[in-house]
Order: structure tokens, then C-alpha cells, then sequence
């Protein structure tokens, strides 16, 4: 170990365990991977953990659904999530789970440690509770009429439609969104951390430079509304660690999640001799501790976890991360449009380095968001990657194989070399900086001068003349190994490629052998390194995740943190063909469509099948006003046993998808469609 090598654990925020990754996802575990592989490409002791946070009543429910224990499937999940960040080429040094033993060793110890510095509180506090389900319902899985702007269907804590924050009991006409029940006020003894207690702490970590500038100026917006106690705990049933000498109490999902980070670690440390758990997490550590989050879960990491850390006497973070969201063609990842791309989608059509780059040559160290623009994605990729970058090394592999018994010349001119050498601090500091577009920029305008002087040399121009052999010799040497120069400067975004240089060039590429001289060193045979995307990959992606036909039912996110993803209700029992051929799908044309006093999700609709006309009750209030409605065309389930409802017999069902809110779209026909046709 140098003087100079460091000691660094870096983390990515824990996927929650209840649905698959996507590429929204990615961005941040590429961000981390990147920067992780950049410290150790430079002899760091670096150790990039992360795990699957496993905790909460979105899981408890789901698991429910499915039929299995939230063990099971949790254990599924994580499956698939690691298989998925392996084949993106994510390179954890442990990837756990947060329903772990080290965890609730951990979270036990910490919340003890709390509570003998007298930082847990406890009161008794009123709260919905669902008498169906007989639970108490967090904010998330409360639904009813904005008391602002009085929208139908909107969250327990926070309106979609006017962006108005209130307390849940402040809903009109709320609703379980577990069982539809209403719910009921019901009395708890929760437990509570202090965190005013540690403002004047928060206030001089905010200004330490410990997280970006806009981040930090955002959180302080808490101090001027003033710091609240923060409820720690849930009542069962729940699915997490109960709290020590409190049965039927648990603790809420956001207090082991962070945890799990530490749990993670310690798991790792158990495994191997060489790592020291408290060389990492004790208070007076000298090894750097960085997180890599997004923007929509500041909070806690900003305010919440370093307050934990402090009561528990555990260091704090160096720093923390913050990205921005990802956008696909300018908008928000949408399943109807095809762009709510997962992982595994995408893996099925496409090389994960391709997405690798380019979310590396977008990103910087802000916040901001990030449009995966389709088409410029592709263009970007075949242009950097296969027209600049591999291009290079193919123009010029095969004749040193041919020609030059596979063997480099020694270069005479080196002024290219020592020009991409100087650039090695710059781009090494853009890395350390996470500013990874700036890096990409300056790597491929240094590929820019290296094809410029292949194109004005021409080899293949020279290797035809019996006196320019040692020209052509010389040329072709100087290309392969300013490529090798290149590749070493990508080889943290490009791990698989750099991998495949390496077995070419029969050389390891580490960024203290950048200057090192190849004259006489033998290469192995070309062979192709990659492909230009084709649009066709695209279109099977962008096929692949549109959604048609499948009603989706809104799953709540995990309590208080934003989650994009919206599972699919689990596959209904198996029908068979006959049963299938029973239903009649008839073109219908809206004639009437108008609200219904009193009902949350129900527009009235009055539909034509061709001189008949039935009358259907649909849930889709959330997305379309009657106004719009009148006059379109969609289909029904036309032979549905009428269904007495609390507002009148409704004689059909209209088909219609989309994950809920106003994301509803009921199906509409081709112009040429007659009301009364039958659908096939």
C-alpha cells in the first residue's frame, strides 16, 4: 500500500424489492460503477456494496397477492436484480439484502444507542386504520378528493394535480387502497426520533460541502418550517425488524434501509480477512464514505441519516451524490409509449455498454435530468464508439497481423502519444468530479486526432509501396497504440470492451502503464470489438415495453420516497379457450358520458353498439373528463352479466390500460370501425 492509496466504500441507493430494474434505474448504478472502477483503475482500495431494501407494507401486500411469503418473494427478486446488474456489468464487491442478519444486528444496536442518548421519543398519535384489512394505513395507501383543488384519487399526503401537501385526515371521501374500505381513526403509541435535537449539527453539515450546493440549499427549507420528529416506527402486521422490548412494533423501512448499507459492508468484512468494518464506520475513520443517490431521496440521506449516524456515535458520509431522473425522448418514462424500458428488455436486444457511454457522455456532477433521446443514442454510439473509437484499431490491426509478423514497430514520432498523455490529469480529475460527459468529450476529441492523422497517412495507401513498408509499419503501430491510450481512459465505462483490447493487444490496461513502450510487443489477431446499433434493435426494445390490452392496477411506493415503478397485478388463474371465446368484444361509440355525484373513480357512460344501447359504469374519472369522451369510439365486453352498483345496473365493461391515475386509456378502434362490429 502507497502513501498516496486511499480507502474508499462508495454505495448506490438500495433497489426497493418489489419490481424489476429499469433503466431509469440504471443511470445511477452506472454513474457509481463508473466512478468505483475509476478509483480502483487508479490503485485505490475501493469497495462498492449495495443491497435489495426489502422492508416495508408495499411487500408485506404484494407477497399476499402472489400468494408467498415476502421471504420468497424477496429472494426472487433479488435474483433477478443481481443477474441484471451483472449482465450491465456492475461490479459490486457485495450485493445483500437488507432483511439480513447483520442488518438487524445493526439496526438494534443503533436504535439502542439512540435511545440511551434519549433521542427516541414516544406518543400517541391518531391514524387511519383499515378495518377490513385491519391494519393501519401509511399516507401512501390513503385515497380520496383533494381537499384544494378536490381531484378524485389523489395520495393520502400529496396531491398530483395541484401539488397541494396535507394531512391525510384532511382527504374528502378517503378510501383504503388496499381493500376500498373507509378507513377509521384509531389510536397508536409510535416511536419517534428527535431530530431537532440535532439542527445546530445538520446546519454545519449542510454547509460542510458534504452534498451539492442546490441539494444542500434545498434541504435547509426544513430548518426555516423547523425540524419535526421523525416517526421510526410502524404497528404490525408489517413486514421488517421488530423494535426491542416493543412486540407488534416495528421499525419503519426507511430507518434499516440506510442501514443496510452498513450491513451490506459487514457482511463483506465477515467474508474476507483483509477489510476491517470499523476501519470504514467508526467515528474517528480516516477512510472516505460516499453514497450516489437520486434527487428524490435527499431527505433522508441528507437530514435523516446523518442525524442517526451522529446520535449512534458512527461517522458521517464524506459526501453524497445526488442525480437527477431519467427522461426517454424528452419525456417521462411511459409504458404506453414503449419508453418504460427495463433492464432485462433491453439486455435482450442490446450491449450494455452501449447504454454504459452514453449515460457517461450525459452525465455530469449536477443534479439535473437525463433524456435517453432514442435516436441519438444510437447515432451517438455508432459515431463515438464504432466510427471513432474501434475504427481506429480495424483500419490498422490487420496489416501489422499480415504484414509485420503481428508485431509493433517503435515509434519515432511520438508527439501524438505525449499529446494524449497530457491529458491524462485532466481527464482523471473530470472522473474523480463525476464529471463523465466533460471526460468523454475530451477522450473522443482526442480520438478525433488519431483518425485525422490515419486519414492523412493512409496505410493502406502505403503498405502497396516497397519503400513505404516501414512508414505503413510505423503508422499502423502509432494508431493501435494511441487506441491503447484510449481504451485505458475508457476502460471504467467500457469494462467488456477493455477486456476484449486487453486479449488483443496481450496487455493489461492500468492507468500506470499508460507511457509504456510496445516496440517489438506482439498483438493477437483482430477480431471485432463491436456493432453499430440498428434502429430495428430500438423498435423491438420500444415494442417490447408497450404495454397493450393489460389492465394494470397502481401499486403504492414504498412510505415517503418516490418510486417509478408500477407493478402489474399478479396473472389471473388459467382460462381455457372456450371460456376465451365466450366473451364478445363489440366496437362501441360513446353517446353520453357524465359525471356521478359522489363517486371517486365512476364515470356513467351511455354506449351504442348499433342501435343498442347499454349503459356502463367505468373507473377512468381519474383520466378523462365526459366532454372528452362523447362521441369516441372504443370497445366493450358486450355479453357481461349486468352488475347492480350502488349507482345503477352496469351492463358491460370498457377495456382500457394503463397503470392508473391519469394514466388510463381506453381502447379506440381504427377510423373505418362501425359501433355493433365485433372485435376478433
Amino acid at each position: 500500500m502507497t502513501n498516496s492509496q486511499r480507502k474508499i466504500l462508495v454505495t448506490s441507493a438500495l433497489p426497493y424489492a418489489n419490481g424489476p430494474i429499469h433503466l431509469g434505474h440504471m443511470l445511477e448504478y452506472i454513474q457509481t460503477d463508473i466512478w468505483s472502477r475509476y478509483q480502483k483503475l487508479r490503485g485505490h482500495e475501493c469497495h462498492y456494496i449495495c443491497a435489495d431494501d426489502a422492508h416495508g407494507t408495499p411487500i408485506m401486500l404484494k407477497a399476499q397477492q402472489m400468494g408467498i411469503t415476502p421471504e420468497e418473494m424477496i429472494a426472487q427478486v433479488q435474483k433477478e436484480h443481481e443477474q441484471d446488474f451483472a449482465d450491465f456489468n456492475i461490479q459490486f464487491d457485495n450485493f445483500h439484502s437488507t432483511h439480513s442478519d447483520e442488518n438487524r444486528e445493526l439496526s438494534t444496536q443503533i436504535y439502542l444507542k439512540l435511545r440511551e442518548g434519549g433521542y427516541i421519543k414516544s406518543k400517541t398519535i391518531s391514524q387511519l386504520f383499515d378495518p377490513e384489512k385491519e391494519m393501519f394505513l401509511p399516507d401512501r395507501f390513503v385515497k380520496g378528493t383533494c381537499p384544494k383543488c378536490k381531484s378524485e384519487d389523489q395520495y393520502g399526503d400529496n396531491c398530483d394535480n395541484c401539488g397541494a401537501t396535507y394531512s391525510t385526515t384532511d382527504l374528502i371521501n378517503p378510501y383504503s387502497s388496499v381493500s376500498g374500505a373507509t378507513p377509521v381513526m384509531k389510536d397508536s403509541e409510535h416511536f419517534f426520533f428527535d431530530l431537532p435535537a440535532f439542527e445546530t449539527m445538520l446546519g454545519e453539515w449542510l454547509s460542510s460541502g458534504s452534498m451539492q450546493p442546490e441539494i444542500a440549499n434545498k434541504l435547509r427549507e426544513w430548518f426555516e418550517q423547523g425540524l419535526q420528529q421523525w416517526d421510526i416506527s410502524r404497528d404490525a402486521p408489517y413486514f421488517g425488524f421488530e423494535i426491542p422490548d416493543q412486540p407488534g412494533k416495528f421499525f419503519y423501512v426507511w430507518l434499516d434501509a440506510p442501514i443496510g448499507y452498513m450491513g451490506s459492508f459487514k457482511n463483506l468484512c465477515d467474508r474476507r480477512d483483509d477489510i476491517n468494518f470499523d476501519d470504514f464506520w467508526a467515528k474517528d475513520s480516516t477512510a472516505e464514505l460516499y453514497h450516489f443517490i437520486g434527487k428524490d431521496i435527499v431527505n433522508f440521506h441528507g437530514l435523516f441519516w446523518p442525524a442517526v449516524l451522529d446520535g449512534a456515535g458512527i461517522r458521517k458520509p464524506t459526501a453524497i451524490f445526488a442525480h437527477g431522473y431519467v427522461t426517454v425522448n424528452g419525456a417521462k418514462m411511459s409504458k404506453s409509449k414503449g419508453t418504460f424500458i427495463k433492464a432485462r428488455t433491453y439486455l435482450d436486444n442490446l450491449d450494455p455498454e452501449y447504454l454504459r457511454y452514453y449515460y457517461a457522455a450525459k452525465l455530469n456532477n449536477r443534479v439535473d435530468d437525463l433524456d435517453l433521446n432514442l435516436e441519438d443514442f444510437a447515432q451517438r454510439v455508432n459515431s463515438d464508439l464504432v466510427g471513432k473509437l474501434v475504427n481506429l484499431a480495424s483500419r490498422t490491426a490487420g496489416f501489422i497481423s499480415k504484414r509485420f509478423d503481428g508485431k509493433l514497430a517503435k515509434i519515432n514520432d511520438t508527439s501524438l502519444t505525449e499529446a494524449f498523455l497530457a491529458k491524462q490529469e485532466t481527464i482523471a480529475e473530470l472522473y474523480e468530479t463525476r464529471e463523465f460527459g466533460k471526460a468523454m468529450r475530451e477522450i473522443m476529441a482526442l480520438a478525433d486526432l488519431a483518425n485525422a492523422y490515419v486519414a492523412e497517412a493512409a496505410p493502406w495507401q502505403l503498405i502497396k509501396q516497397e519503400d513505404k513498408q516501414e512508414e505503413a509499419h510505423q503508422v499502423c503501430s502509432n494508431a493501435l497504440n494511441l487506441f491503447r491510450i484510449l481504451v485505458t481512459y475508457l476502460k471504467p465505462v467500457l469494462p467488456t470492451l477493455a477486456a476484449n483490447v486487453e486479449s488483443f493487444l496481450q496487455i493489461t490496461l492500468t492507468w500506470d502503464n499508460l507511457d509504456q513502450d510496445l516496440a517489438g510487443h506482439e498483438i493477437a489477431k483482430f477480431k471485432a470489438l463491436m456493432q453499430r446499433i440498428e434502429m430495428k434493435s430500438i423498435e423491438a426494445i420500444i415494442e417490447s415495453s408497450t404495454e397493450n390490452l393489460q389492465v394494470t392496477q397502481t401499486e403504492a411506493p414504498k412510505e415517503e420516497a418516490v418510486q417509478t415503478e408500477l407493478e402489474k397485478e399478479p396473472l389471473a388463474p388459467e382460462i381455457t379457450f372456450d371460456d376465451f371465446a365466450k366473451i364478445d368484444l363489440r366496437i362501441a361509440l360513446i353517446a353520453k358520458a357524465e359525471h356521478i355525484e359522489k363517486a371517486n373513480k365512476l364515470l356513467r357512460l351511455e354506449l351504442d353498439l348499433g342501435g343498442e344501447t347499454k349503459q356502463v359504469f367505468a373507473g377512468i374519472k381519474s383520466a378523462y373528463a365526459p366532454e372528452d369522451l362523447i362521441g369516441k369510439h372504443t370497445v366493450m365486453v358486450a355479453n357481461l352479466a349486468p352488475r347492480k352498483m350502488k349507482f345503477g345496473e352496469s351492463e358491460g365493461m370498457v377495456l382500457a390500460a394503463g397503470p392508473g391515475g391519469k394514466d388510463i386509456w381506453i381502447l379506440e378502434p381504427h377510423a373505418g370501425a362501425k359501433p355493433g362490429m365485433r372485435v376478433m
